[in-house]
This record gives structure tokens, sequence and C-alpha cells, in this order.
């Protein structure tokens, strides 16, 4: 049986690095949360380092920044409007 990944949400100002990097493993990244209990890559505890992504391009390997890329498109995309309904209705 498999279970959905609980995360941990971390509130970014802008400006401030918004991509959580595991420390322990270097594989895994996630922006504005990082998952609990642990890591899932590598079960690492209180790992994580806030990165920008200009920052994980310079040392990281290219699983990793794409991992980070996708990560920041997630986030950057737009909500897609629950089946059945517009993005935007008009109320009588």
């Amino acid at each position: 049986m498999s279970s959905a990944q609980a995360f941990w949400s971390i509130p970014c100002e802008g400006g401030e690095p918004d991509l959580w990097v595991c420390m322990s493993c270097l594989n895994e990244v996630f922006r504005r949360k990082v998952p609990k209990p642990d890591c899932p890559t590598c079960h690492g505890v209180s790992t994580y380092e806030a990165f920008t992504l200009e920052a994980i391009r310079d040392w990281g390997t290219e699983e990793l920044i794409a991992k980070a890329v996708a990560a920041q498109a997630e986030d950057d995309a737009p909500q897609a409007a629950p089946s059945g309904l517009s993005a935007v209705e008009s109320a009588d």
C-alpha cells in the first residue's frame, strides 16, 4: 500500500532562497516545503538547507538541477480549475 508524502511548509520572503536540498544525499530538492518525517531517498532527518536555483546550478548534479527546475516550474504553473468548472464563472 502506498501512502502520500507529507510535507512541512516553509514560508519564504521575496528574494530568499526557496529550494530546499537534502544535504545528506544531495539527491532531493523541494520548493518551499520539506518532506516529513524524513528524506524519501536517504531517510535523513533535519538535513535540508535552502538554495536558489542559480546556486544549485553552480554545484548540483544534472539530476538535482533537473529536479530543482521541475520543483520551481510545478509551483509557478497556474492551478487548473476543478473538472467541470471553468476558471472564471459568472454569478447569476
